[in-house]
């Protein structure tokens, strides 16, 4: 890229707007025809009679035919919005002496308003370097509305509540670029996955890196997933590693099952279950209770209907043991799954690759975000799969989906090199108390090297 057309890291871009007050039509409403009628009535007969008393109409006639005019137009008037007949008096169905809770019961339920959905993003930054990587993890937002970014060999923070950004580390060539990142618990600790096969762990708030993980995998970690003190890593390599970041030796369960990368990974709400996805068209899922004494885990389910590579997962927020999964561009399915069962509940055909997925925290919906040909985020109606809105505005593939801690925001992060938000879930109906810091499962992480 020439010195020209460089781009400044996640400024906004400013786009002029479409009033929405612009080409209103004016409602401009038509007097009645009575109006005119007895106002050109008392207009010229008035000046009738002053200007040729002789052939006025005498003062009774006049007086006569004015008041009639004068009732007929009230009458008219009157008819607007007016029975034609005399309402029929209501007849009481339910006695005066029943209980005002079982008359509640017989009153008809009023409709939820429909929410409006936006169309276009609220706000777009720069994202120069975003490595245009299907099986990559580049995007994650934490619980303290920071949003981490990995732009080629450098980790960038913005501060959702004053639009700042500060730079956390720059990986030198040797080891970069970045891979993957995520946020712990805390919304204070992050994991960036290296190239190199190298785990960082960084500390944002005092900008300094408290420890390395090394030696699990030997190729790039291009996926990374939290649960409570552990944190899983998979990568290339095929190997998925929970590490115990409390520990010296961190490494306490290993998961053997993929032969290619294991490109999405997450674990469930519960934290008793995980779920992995790899370029090997494979999806497992993992139960803790399951593991050996060996610290080798056997997969619980091994899921083989997607037909290409497996990156998009999201377990769903108000049934434990629901995941949506979404295949690559040879698949472009979205498939739901019972994760006790193994059993796949439905599978929807997208039509073109699915890159992320991301369920409605408050309403029962899922966003799906996608690549060729339209580059367009889903908003699907749960578990009817009814399209309720396509956004547009990404011009490649989106990669990358992640949600703010309210539920309401979702950034998406393309291969155009723009970081974009949508306020596509809307505000919850009842606020919820943000999440308290889990800052003592770190606690040991300042002695640990």
């Amino acid at each position: 890229m020439d010195a020209g057309s460089m781009k400044c890291p996640l400024q906004e871009q400013f786009l002029r707007r479409r009033n929405s007050k612009e080409n209103l039509d004016r409602f401009i409403p038509n007097r009645s025809a009575m109006d005119f009628d007895f106002a050109h009535y008392m207009l010229n007969e008035v000046k009738k009679g002053k200007e040729n008393p002789n052939s006025a109409m005498s003062s009774p006639s006049r007086e006569a035919y004015r008041k009639q005019l004068a009732e007929t137009f009230n009458m008219n008037r009157s008819r607007i919005l007016a029975f034609k007949n005399k309402p029929p008096t209501p007849v009481e169905l339910i006695p005066q002496s029943h209980s005002s809770s079982t008359c509640s019961l017989n009153q008809p339920k009023l409709a939820k308003p429909r929410r409006h959905i936006p169309q276009t993003s609220e706000r777009t930054l720069d994202a120069p370097d975003l490595v245009d990587d299907y099986y990559l993890n580049l995007l994650d937002w934490g619980s303290s509305n920071v949003l981490a970014i990995a732009l080629g060999s450098t980790v960038y923070l913005w501060d959702a509540l004053d639009g700042s950004t500060s730079e956390l580390v720059t990986i030198d060539d040797e080891n970069g670029p970045v891979t993957s990142v995520s946020w712990a618990p805390d919304g204070r600790h992050i994991a960036i996955g290296l190239n190199n096969s190298e785990v960082q762990l960084w500390d944002s708030t005092a900008n300094r890196q408290l420890r390395s993980l090394r030696g699990g995998h030997r190729s790039r970690v291009g996926s990374l997933a939290w649960n409570n003190h552990i944190l899983t890593t998979g990568g290339m390599d095929g190997k998925i590693i929970s590490n115990d970041v409390r520990i010296r030796d961190p490494v306490v369960e290993t998961y053997r099952g993929h032969t290619q990368e294991v490109c999405g990974l997450k674990w469930s709400a519960s934290g008793q279950q995980l779920a992995s996805g790899g370029n090997d068209n494979l999806l497992h899922i993992w139960d803790r209770s399951m593991a050996s004494s060996n610290s080798t885990t056997q997969w619980l389910h091994r899921l083989e209907e997607h037909t290409s590579a497996v990156k998009a997962l999201a377990w769903c927020p108000f049934q434990g043991n629901l995941l949506a999964t979404g295949g690559g561009g040879g698949d472009r399915c979205i498939k739901f799954w019972n994760t006790h069962t193994g059993a796949c509940l439905n599978s929807i055909d997208t039509g073109s690759q699915v890159c992320a997925l991301l369920w409605n925290k408050n309403e029962k919906e899922l966003l799906s975000s996608h690549g060729f040909t339209q580059n367009q985020l889903t908003l699907w109606k749960y578990p009817s799969m009814v399209k309720t809105a396509e956004l547009t505005g990404h011009t490649s593939r989106v990669l990358f989906m992640a949600q703010s801690p309210d539920g309401c925001t979702v950034a998406s992060a393309a291969a155009d090199e723009t970081l974009r938000f949508w306020n596509v879930f809307g505000a919850p109906e009842v606020a919820k108390p943000a999440p308290k810091a889990v800052r003592e499962p770190f606690a040991q992480l300042n002695r640990i090297r």
